[in-house]
């Protein structure tokens, strides 16, 4: 007889390979195609640092209505693994509420996610432009939008977006289901934060030890609040700064590099 879950009825085989495919479709195929630019990037003529990694850029040039149609296009899209993800997690009852997405704490999980967010973003910053300098990471280009009403609130939709996806796959629903499968605290650790630095990889080696030392913490404080809600609001509030911050600053200030 099969190996089964109690709370869902579900196999083990059954609940890995959900995982798996969850993850394809999602940030492990992020983390594939981040480690084929990487190579490509190594394998290019020049050093790291002359090559720039570029987020949030135009997607129809010089045609402002139908650019912003295909960003919020993939804005929504590529959301719809949370919607998966939520789908898979009522088979066990309370949903997102499993791994604490939900709105009963805005207040705590805002307050802490700020907390967070100043912490690490400091850090994260002086790390970026130390692995640059040493030729280990691209010159990171956070946005790159036209001039135009709709930029800056684009941008604030992104890194919402980014901060949802990551923070409920790759720390709650990853942990949720690593742990149902028996892995160790340490192993689900290990994975979670090497899966979030491996699909940013495309932007070099520190963005790789950056992101995957973040996601160390992350799991810590997941596992002591028992919520993604704070790591959702510190990963918006860090993606927030970093977009909009480059969009107001950059070739204003000398020490924010660009390409």
């Amino acid at each position: 007889m099969a190996d089964t879950l109690p709370q869902e009825g579900l196999s083990r085989g059954t609940l890995r390979s959900e995982t798996v495919i969850v993850l394809a479709l999602s940030l492990g195929a992020s983390a594939v195609s981040s480690l084929i630019s990487f190579v490509g990037a190594l394998t290019k003529p020049g050093g790291l640092k002359d090559q720039a990694a570029m987020l949030n850029s135009s997607y129809a040039p010089g045609r402002p209505w139908l650019d912003l149609a295909w960003q919020l296009f993939g804005i929504a899209t590529a959301l719809v693994p949370v919607v998966l993800v939520a789908h898979l997690l009522t088979r066990e009852g309370p949903g997102l509420r499993a791994i604490g997405f939900d709105r009963t704490r805005p207040w705590s999980d805002l307050g802490r996610g700020a907390l967070v967010a100043a912490v690490i973003g400091s850090a994260g910053l002086a790390f970026y432009l130390i692995a640059r300098a040493a030729g280990f990471n691209l010159t990171v280009v956070p946005e790159s939008l036209p001039g135009v009403w709709w930029k800056y609130p684009v941008l604030i939709l992104s890194a919402v977006q980014n901060s949802v996806l990551e923070e409920v796959l790759v720390v709650g629903y990853l942990l949720r289901r690593l742990g149902q499968l028996g892995w160790t605290p340490m192993a689900a650790l290990v994975a979670s934060s090497v899966l979030r630095g491996s699909y940013h990889l495309y932007q070099g080696i520190g963005g790789f030890i950056g992101n995957m030392v973040m996601g160390a913490v992350f799991v810590l404080l997941y596992r002591r609040w028992g919520r993604v809600g704070p790591l959702v609001a510190a990963h918006a509030l860090l993606d927030i700064v970093a977009f909009v911050g480059y969009g107001l600053l950059a070739g204003e200030v000398s020490w924010l590099p660009t390409p």
